[in-house]
């Protein structure tokens, strides 16, 4: 077998890990359940800092005006405001408001006590410190992505 071989062979395997990870955690209810676009815009706010709905949307890859219909979701519920764009009239800017940031804390919450249910019981200490040791080697792995 092959160094190359090996590698793509690690890539398949964290790709298929990463990926049930991430659609375990999406799909198992949360208290206050946000649509993924929804998680998606308040993250990016919360990341990225105020953006209008034009960026967002390039940011996002999406139409603006699928971007307007989550933002104005987001508004009624109190998660984010918008505010006249000082450089351009006719934007406007979308915030993170305490709210929204509190959202968006309480679902990260949410998954971080699942997984560390998950972890505790279903892993020993040898496994867990494997884990720990690959944990900043898989956020590298993303950053570098």
């Amino acid at each position: 077998m092959s160094a190359e071989s090996s590698v793509d062979d690690l890539a398949a395997t964290l790709y298929g890990a990463v990926g049930l990870v991430t659609r375990r955690l999406r799909h198992s209810p949360a208290a206050g359940e946000l649509s993924l676009p929804e998680r998606s815009a308040l993250a990016l706010l919360d990341r990225q800092g105020p953006a209008t709905t034009a960026a967002l949307a390039r940011s996002e890859q999406i139409t603006p005006q699928a971007v307007s219909t989550t933002i104005a979701g987001l508004e009624r519920r109190g998660f984010v405001e918008r505010t006249p764009d000082p450089d351009d009239g006719r934007q406007m800017i979308v915030s993170l408001t305490e709210a929204g940031r509190q959202v968006l804390q309480d679902k990260r919450d949410a998954r971080i006590r699942q997984l560390t249910e998950s972890l505790t019981a279903g892993f020993t200490p040898a496994e867990l410190a494997t884990l720990q040791t690959a944990a900043p080697l898989l956020e590298r792995l993303g950053q570098s992505l």
